[in-house]
């Protein structure tokens, strides 16, 4: 789990091995996790695109870049949250994920809220 605070928005993940969707057999292991970003500033904060490094155990670091998340561009008030769940396949049993968010206030300038980086991992894949 990572929960980080950039300027007021806050970031908290949650992973969890996806077991259903992975093929271990064919060096696929399936991860899914869950986002949730609430905007515990003053001041508005619509996210516009996000940016995430996935590393395996192996070293190999794939890059994402993209607009919004789940095909939304959420814009949140002050006390507001948005969450979704998506997922990662790796080609080890374990890896992390890290991140940022960028956002736009109503004025037009823009931050990149920090997505703390968290673990992507089989159970029992650390022993």
């Amino acid at each position: 789990m990572s929960d980080t605070i950039t300027e007021g928005i806050r970031v908290v993940v949650r992973p969890a091995f996806w077991p259903e969707r992975s093929q271990v057999e064919a060096g696929q292991w399936a991860f899914t996790y869950t986002v949730t970003i609430i905007n515990e500033g003053p001041r508005v904060a619509t996210l516009r695109s996000r940016h995430w490094l996935i590393t395996d155990a192996a070293g190999h670091v794939e890059q994402v870049r993209g607009p919004g998340v789940v095909g939304q561009q959420p814009r949140l008030e002050p006390g507001e949250r948005f969450e979704y769940t998506s997922w990662a396949m790796l080609k080890t049993p374990f890896g992390t994920m890290r991140g940022s968010y960028q956002l736009e206030r109503d004025d037009r300038t823009t931050f990149d809220a920090r997505i703390g980086e968290f673990v992507l991992t089989q159970p029992n894949a650390l022993n």
